[in-house]
């Protein structure tokens, strides 16, 4: 059974990636900062820092792939704190990688995003952009296999509350009301993170070593149309105020592709959750949770 350490494995994606890898058979060690919420009894579970040096070569040992998960990923939180961005996402990265070099891992697997093609995405694509390059780099000098997963709009159960379209859907069930910062003619590709976990374990096949991959859905939407459907399905009647002009400069509004980093391969799931249904499952999951808040204050 060959060992996958998932660095960042207890997040929304992380998560999930480590459960499809178990599913497929692989023995998986999940390390992150704090317990996962949602570990299981066929995953091992290593609490610990990044830069912890004997706990990253200790877990990394005989470990045939890597996962590199961790670091910042909320593009607000880039921008109020720069330096701590650049030194969890390049720094973070970068003592993985060296760690990963000594144990001799088959292959570095970089969680990377669709914003590294973009002028936006703040500190956030600036670190993702950096990281990418001294992954190649390791590669060019030491030799170290790796694979980029650069994700598109990603959703489902697990996800951070500044998640796109958890946010909007926390909204409508608690608020009833959303206040959008855009549009609405921005277009996406939503992919559900249990797609993009399948496909980020397709990606071990010797086919993408050494590649950039793009991970997105099929299901391309406006913003409008993906409110519209998140109201429809929550069973609320429709209140939105587009607010254009206060995050213009923050988000690109057709395509990201502004930057030209490495050539990259489009990657999408040949089946997948539908956005209505995956819609339909974050609604259940936000209601349960405000339930369960109001029985605690209760």
């Amino acid at each position: 059974m060959e060992k996958v350490v998932v660095i960042g494995g207890a997040g929304f994606l992380g998560s999930h990636i480590a459960d499809e890898l178990s599913d497929q058979g692989y023995d998986v060690v999940i390390f992150d900062t704090s317990q996962s919420r949602w570990i299981r009894s066929d995953q091992k579970m290593v609490v610990g820092d990044i830069f912890d040096t004997e706990k990253l070569e200790d877990i990394l040992e005989d470990a045939q792939y890597c996962y590199h998960f961790a670091g910042i990923a909320d593009i607000a939180e880039s921008r109020r704190a720069p330096l701590e961005t650049l030194r969890i996402n390049v720094m973070g990265a970068s003592a993985v990688l060296e760690v990963a070099r000594k144990k001799r891992v088959k292959r570095f697997v970089y969680a990377s995003t669709m914003y590294v093609y973009s002028p936006f995405g703040s500190f956030y694509r600036a670190s993702k952009q950096a990281s990418e390059i001294i992954v190649e780099s390791y590669q060019q000098e030491f030799g170290l296999d790796y694979t980029l997963l650069r994700y598109g709009s990603l959703y489902g159960p697990r996800s951070q509350k500044w998640n796109g379209l958890r946010k909007y859907v926390e909204e409508v069930v608690k608020v009833g009301r959303i206040e959008y910062p855009g549009t609405g003619a921005e277009k996406r590709e939503y992919i559900h993170a249990k797609d993009a976990a399948r496909l980020s374990v397709e990606i071990l096949s010797e086919q993408f070593k050494n590649k950039a991959i793009t991970v997105t859905g099929t299901q391309l939407l406006s913003s409008e149309e993906m409110l519209n459907l998140i109201f429809e399905i929550a069973g609320e009647e429709k209140d939105v105020v587009f607010a254009d002009s206060k995050t213009e400069n923050y988000h690109y509004k057709m395509t990201p592709y502004r930057y030209t980093p490495k050539y990259a391969y489009k990657l999408v799931p040949k089946e997948f959750i539908d956005l209505g249904q995956g819609i339909l499952e974050l609604v259940e999951e936000v209601a349960e949770d405000q339930n369960e808040n109001n029985d605690i204050i209760r």
